[in-house]
């Protein structure tokens, strides 16, 4: 698991994709987190992504190394996480999102965990 991240944290941006109904919806990222063999990613409960999400939590995480041809996508299952400690253990980790959230228990933020189902390495 923690080649999957370490891979995905260099990258820096990696690509989220969900269902918006019967296409496929992708949007950038660069807050994630591994914690219990599981990566997380948060959003804000107002955003798409948490509605996608909610309706069918199949997901894809793809991450292109930068000035390379090295890329990883990971299949997984996503379920919304609520624990408090995991929350701010997100907060803590990646420092970027205390721009808008300023707790673990701040308005609308919501954090996903995503159970890794496959993943596959390419370069």
């Amino acid at each position: 698991m923690s080649q999957i991240y370490n891979f995905i944290k260099e990258c820096g941006t990696f690509f989220v994709l969900t269902f918006n109904n019967d296409f496929p919806a992708g949007r950038p990222f660069g807050a994630i987190m591994e914690y219990n063999n599981n990566l997380y990613i948060s959003t804000s409960d107002t955003k798409s992504v948490y509605k996608q999400l909610a309706k069918h939590n199949k997901i894809q995480i793809v991450a292109l190394k930068n000035g390379t041809r090295d890329w990883v996508r990971v299949s997984g299952i996503a379920t919304e996480c609520v624990e408090p400690t995991i929350k701010k253990r997100m907060l803590e980790e990646c420092p970027v999102l205390t721009k808008h959230f300023s707790s673990a228990d701040a308005p609308h933020y919501s954090l996903f965990q995503v159970e890794i189902v496959n993943s596959e390495f390419y370069s």
